[in-house]
């Protein structure tokens, strides 16, 4: 069965005293609904969610429609090593894997599973920044519990709602 791992950076956020508080902004919340749009125009229905707890991660998954999230806190850590835990704690039964966090963790983990093999627009565009509302999509050549280094491929790259 082919696996899927849709890499979601929140989209937009203002400011609050505590960082975890911090909503989406206007721009952040249209952001944030065009995911969706283009979650759903490009057959990707994640049947998991994996969600940082902070307020504008849980506020970017919701305005998308998907399924109901599953709130991780090690995914607020915003560290590599703490997503990669986090995904290979999924289920052999999921077959697309929403993930909803933080830079630069999101980045670097785009990198690193990127087997260089993929879409070089979407290499180039994962590369330049990943802005705010920015979604990659990996193909996965392993169960989620044996992710690791160079196991995806880069199949896209999008900024919903920035044209």
């Amino acid at each position: 069965m082919p696996r899927r791992l849709v890499l979601v950076r929140h989209a937009q956020a203002g400011s609050a005293a505590v960082d975890a508080d911090r909503p989406l902004t206007a721009a952040g919340a249209h952001r944030a609904t065009a995911i969706g749009v283009w979650l759903a125009d490009n057959g990707l229905a994640p049947s998991r969610a994996l969600v940082s707890p902070a307020r504008r991660t849980v506020q970017t998954w919701e305005r998308t429609g998907g399924v109901a999230p599953a709130l991780d806190p090690r995914l607020y850590d915003n560290t590599v090593e703490a997503l990669l835990a986090v995904l290979r704690e999924t289920p052999d039964e999921v077959d697309q894997l929403a993930v909803v966090g933080h830079n630069p963790s999101i980045s670097v983990l785009v990198a690193l599973l990127d087997d260089g093999q993929g879409d070089d627009a979407a290499r180039r565009g994962s590369a330049s920044g990943f802005p705010a509302g920015g979604v990659a999509v990996l193909e996965l050549s392993t169960p989620f519990s044996a992710v690791s280094p160079g196991t995806a491929r880069l199949s896209a790259f999008a900024v919903p709602g920035s044209d």
